[in-house]
């Protein structure tokens, strides 16, 4: 039993959530970028770039930018969101896919989770638009690299005539039915942050089949300059493009996308094998139609297997319990031991800055269920890094079943 035990040594360099997986090619195109003095925000790198990208999701145009927040607010902008406007979006997800939305005065509606895929819940979703029907943008996240249930999302959309527009900084490499994660919105997000499936540090990129969106977005994210022999401005702008260098080790990165994705699918699996028998399962997808890119392996206890845990805005307390855990004694393990974990996206109808937003739940016999709210409670990330050993893995599942002895 390891929680009151010293005969387990911490390991020596602490295993990450999810850092960055290096390869050397990276540093070639960064090179080259160096020694041709393109160093700002236009050059080979960039170009190659949104070429890869295209080829890769499957879309016309990509626009490289600084972060995948600047291309989520660049998509709110080109979607015509302005002051007051409702936008329905996914409630268990990080605040930068909220974010952009208030950026442009709108306000967040958010839709609950459901548990197939831990995404948006397609049947709030209808709910959702027979309460605020003048709703005519839908903000949806892929959580953890997990595809949505997107056939149902769009039918849905389609019909109350509202664009989507798709948050994949979390799923690039991940499909549904054989199509790319943000090839599916009319104006698409990904992100090259430093815990991401590949990474150039920081970046993002905006992604569309409208090339007159890519070109609005070009201009808006370059201040917005006109085409005169001055610095001339009839628009808002924004210092949002990508730099050349970014760009470079992203298009480095590039060709160990799937060598990546297959790394973190062994991570997941094994996770799966080596907790067998735990009252926990790991986080879900569609098995038939998806094929996630399993950026993070994550745990959901279950609700009979849960110890007493209680948790305020910043603080988390919980009690142990025979034969049960929570996700605050796991991750407090985990830390322990020189290991990283995570809780659970806290959903966003939950946090202080929305919670006076709305949030439209399914019902079941007649009771509002939230879907979040639960998996959040009993969910965690596991460390999911790339360069963990199998030795070093399977420490960490010993450590999560003495969780529960």
């Amino acid at each position: 039993m390891f929680r009151n035990s010293n005969d387990f040594k911490p390991f020596e360099a602490k295993i990450w959530l999810s850092s960055p997986t290096m390869h050397g090619q990276e540093i070639e195109y960064v090179k080259e970028a160096y020694e041709t003095n393109w160093m700002s925000t236009v050059g080979t790198n960039i170009n190659e770039l949104e070429k890869i990208a295209c080829e890769k999701v499957g879309c016309n145009y990509a626009v490289a930018l600084s972060c995948g927040t600047a291309a989520l607010h660049m998509a709110v902008k080109l979607a015509g969101v302005r002051p007051g406007d409702k936008v329905f979006c996914t409630d268990m997800t990080f605040d930068a896919t909220v974010n952009p939305i208030v950026y442009e005065g709108g306000i967040p509606i958010f839709i609950d989770t459901e548990y197939d895929t831990w995404n948006m819940d397609p049947t709030a979703l209808e709910k959702a638009f027979l309460t605020y029907p003048d709703v005519k943008v839908v903000v949806i996240a892929h959580l953890y690299g997990v595809p949505a249930k997107m056939d149902e999302i769009l039918e849905i959309c389609e019909r109350y005539g509202a664009i989507v527009i798709e948050d994949a900084a979390e799923s690039l490499g991940a499909s549904y039915k054989g199509v790319q994660t943000g090839a599916f919105g009319s104006y698409s997000a990904i992100s090259y942050n430093g815990n991401k499936i590949i990474t150039g540090s920081t970046g993002g990129m905006l992604l569309t089949d409208d090339k007159a969106a890519a070109d609005k977005v070009r201009k808006w994210s370059t201040q917005s300059r006109e085409n005169a022999p001055w610095y001339q401005h009839e628009e808002l702008g924004y210092n949002y493009r990508m730099s050349n260098v970014v760009a470079g080790i992203v298009r480095g990165q590039f060709p160990y996308l799937e060598e990546h994705i297959a790394r973190k699918k062994e991570i997941y699996e094994r996770y799966k094998e080596g907790l067998k028998g735990l009252p926990v399962t790991m986080n879900p997808y569609d098995e038939e139609n998806s094929r996630p890119n399993y950026w993070l392996s994550c745990l959901l206890i279950h609700e009979d297997a849960m110890c007493k845990q209680v948790r305020s805005d910043c603080e988390v307390l919980y009690t142990s319990e025979a034969k049960k855990s929570c996700p605050a004694e796991i991750l407090e393990v985990l830390g322990r031991y020189n290991a990283e974990g995570r809780p659970i996206w806290k959903p966003m109808h939950m946090q202080p800055i929305y919670r006076m937003n709305g949030f439209v739940t399914r019902e079941e016999d007649g009771k509002p269920l939230d879907v979040g709210r639960d998996i959040f409670h009993r969910g965690l990330c596991l460390t999911s890094d790339n360069k963990m050993t199998r030795e070093e893995q399977d420490r960490i599942i010993e450590l999560i079943r003495s969780c529960f002895d």
